[in-house]
């Protein structure tokens, strides 16, 4: 597996899609990008800026339930794409049991930036579909947005249909 951080949540102007973008923590620095509905968007971006909503988001409370029961997120796991949709897990211990649970990444995200867990990609998957973006951390360096949507567009126009394999 490969340790990856959520280093921006864009949109991709052409499409008005919100993108999230998971970023290798060593290595080169790939990026894996990964198209998520709006208002698992602004879940995520919500918990990445501290917002408190007035009432428990489905995130918050998912996160509150797993505190509840006494367990812990130990870590999410971007695991395949399999017919143009990503697949994750959330991995949850209690005492001594561990239990993992299928999700979607934009979910496993949202709860792994509300209780600070890791966040990892399968290395086949980060293999075959991660790309190399200059992402930035100090926005007086940062890229600018129109730029990094230019490099993703390229990204996809090189793609071809056999690049996604055969639906199940």
């Amino acid at each position: 597996m490969v340790e990856v951080r959520l280093s921006a949540v864009r949109v991709d102007l052409q499409s008005n899609t919100p993108v999230l973008l998971l970023q290798e923590t060593g290595g080169t620095g790939r990026t894996l990008p990964i198209f998520v509905g709006a208002p698992e968007a602004t879940a995520i971006a919500f918990a990445l800026q501290g917002v408190e909503p007035p009432r428990p988001m489905t995130h918050d409370l998912m996160r509150d339930i797993v505190i509840a029961l006494g367990a812990t997120v130990q870590r999410v796991v971007i695991t395949e794409l399999r017919s143009a949709t990503y697949f994750a897990e959330v991995s949850l211990e209690r005492a001594s049991e561990r239990v993992t649970v299928s999700s979607r990444p934009s979910d496993a995200v949202a709860l792994a930036v509300r209780v600070g867990c890791g966040i990892y990609v399968a290395d086949d998957l980060m293999d075959e579909e991660a790309i190399v973006l200059e992402i930035y951390d100090d926005e007086a360096d940062a890229m600018n947005p129109d730029e990094l949507v230019g490099q993703f567009r390229k990204f996809l126009e090189d793609l071809k249909p056999e690049d996604f394999g055969r639906g199940s």
